[in-house]
């Protein structure tokens, strides 16, 4: 008989609802087109069903699709507020905020990590996407703190263009060299490890 327990996956990856234990972090990474945006509406129309008050802020950077929304590339989207600095966020919040949700989380600056962990500090649940490596395959500081300090860590894996095997990096198809270069499908595509170009 095989005992049940949170490793065979009877545990959600993340709760709606964690008892009287204060807030928590969750973070959904992966590359491009690995569904992180999707998987984030998903979760925040979920504590909307469970009529839970929820804030959505992106970076100001993010001019792609909408202003006042975050979209994912299947053309979900979610209203949202935006925000140039992290520690905006901390100004815009409303008291009776339970789920705050974070889109592109790479765009913000190095404060958005202490931003995060304020908010979960205060008993929010905090859930924020983003990339996990730049164009060159070198992992985002940013994403890469909030992983270290989140309890709950979901890693999104695209379609490799190229040969259609399992993709975690993003390969840009622009010449630029700048760090943030905000595109879609006209600027990267998804790559496994043995289809990326350095």
């Amino acid at each position: 008989m095989t005992r049940k327990s949170a490793a065979n996956g009877n545990r959600p990856s993340a709760p709606l609802h964690w008892g009287q234990a204060g807030g928590w972090i969750e973070a959904v990474v992966g590359s491009m087109f690995s569904g992180k945006t999707q998987e984030l509406i998903r979760r925040l129309r979920l504590a909307t069903i469970a009529r839970q008050k929820v804030q959505v802020f992106n970076s100001a950077l993010d001019t792609r699709y909408a202003k006042d929304h975050i979209v994912s590339h299947d053309s979900a989207k979610i209203p949202c507020q935006s925000a140039a600095r992290a520690k905006d966020i901390l100004t815009i919040i409303e008291p009776d905020t339970q789920v705050v949700g974070i889109d592109e989380v790479q765009f913000f600056d190095e404060g958005i990590v202490e931003v995060c962990e304020a908010l979960a500090d205060q008993g929010h649940r905090v859930v924020v996407a983003g990339l996990d490596q730049d164009f060159r395959g070198v992992p985002f500081p940013v994403t890469a703190r909030i992983m270290a300090v989140a309890e709950f860590v979901t890693k999104n894996l695209a379609i490799c263009a190229v040969c259609g095997s399992p993709a975690n990096r993003s390969q840009r198809l622009s010449v630029s060299k700048k760090l943030i270069e905000v595109g879609t499908q006209d600027k990267y595509e998804a790559r496994c490890r043995r289809c990326f170009k350095r």
